[in-house]
């Protein structure tokens, strides 16, 4: 499946193509020997390889590595009764083709590309997990899960920046603010802004809009703690909204990411985030965008986060009904 523009390509990951992202060991089960692409499962992960919109929000390239460091940690991971795995199928990826297209222009093409993939692929009742590519593919996720449930969705994210910068043209900084304009957005709940990294511009609007966000700096001092924040916001969610749920690799502290930063959260933060909200009712999607390994090591770092937030998340959904 390839866009109208031919810039973009849609390739579906054959069960064959899982076999190379894992090793078997006697004795013991992988995920990656029970994941499959099964029209049935809960789950549905796509990786999206591109980083034109960090790149056209004056950010670093990278983001098109992620979704395949992904892929090489999770499949490794056991398969035991903590996640068994077959709730899960991996669909395929998205992936850049013309290198050449401007950047902004590409954005909004791949806007349409992401949006008509999700409408084919995702079947009733199945939840989409995107993984890879920068912040900008916020912005068809909310407008498939709008269109899908005939309704506005509210949506969480744990990042140092807002993502609401001006409609100047689609880049990865301002998929929320469109999103707000095109009514596909409600309530938009943001922790861990960066203080020095979210112009007044953007606070102001997020004010106008009555979206709520909390700063990092609150928390350094103790003046508030994120496990509270997470459950509070978590008991006062509207029962009849699906909620879209991202999670801005940027947020932590050293990760390798389009927006690198010395200063943030930890690992564990991101996964008490995840195992909080995974357990809503009405899940519209998890997003993971912004990982941007660009070695080995880099690899290592983020294919293991990504993993782990996303057993996190499955597992504390599906343990809903046992608690």
């Amino acid at each position: 499946m390839k866009s109208k523009h031919k810039s973009f390509e849609f390739s579906k990951l054959r069960n064959s193509d899982i076999l190379n992202h894992f090793s078997p060991r006697d004795g013991e089960q992988k995920l990656g020997e029970v994941i499959n692409n099964s029209s049935n499962s809960k789950f549905v992960i796509l990786g999206i390889e591109e980083s034109i919109g960090p790149i056209a929000n004056k950010g670093r390239k990278g983001a098109e590595n992620g979704f395949k460091a992904f892929l090489n940690t999770f499949l490794n991971m056991q398969s035991n009764e903590y996640l068994n795995g077959e709730e899960i199928c991996i669909l395929g990826k998205v992936s850049r083709i013309d290198e050449n297209k401007n950047s902004k222009n590409g954005v909004e093409e791949l806007d349409d590309f992401i949006y008509s993939v999700l409408k084919e692929y995702i079947g009733e009742g199945q939840i989409p997990i995107i993984i890879g590519g920068g912040h900008n593919n916020a912005y068809p996720l909310i407008h498939f899960s709008a269109k899908r449930y005939d309704q506005k969705i509210d949506v969480v994210n744990f990042d140092a920046h807002a993502d609401y910068r001006l409609l100047e043209g689609r880049h990865s900084g301002n998929p929320f603010s469109y999103a707000y304009r095109d009514e596909y957005l409600d309530r938009y709940t943001v922790f861990g802004l960066h203080q020095r990294y979210n112009s007044q511009q953007i606070l102001n609007d997020l004010r106008r809009d009555q979206h709520t966000f909390t700063f990092h700096e609150e928390y350094l001092m103790k003046e508030r703690n994120y496990y509270s924040d997470f459950k509070k916001c978590f008991s006062e969610l509207d029962s009849n909204k699906y909620l879209g749920v991202e999670l801005d690799l940027d947020v932590i502290s050293r990760m390798p990411s389009s927006a690198f930063t010395p200063v943030g959260v930890e690992i564990d933060d991101c996964r008490r985030y995840l195992k909080v909200f995974g357990k809503c009712q009405k899940l519209a999607y998890l997003h993971l965008p912004e990982g941007a390994p660009m070695d080995e090591y880099e690899d290592r770092i983020v294919g293991k986060a990504l993993a782990y937030f996303v057993s996190d998340f499955v597992s504390s959904y599906l343990s809903r009904s046992t608690e």
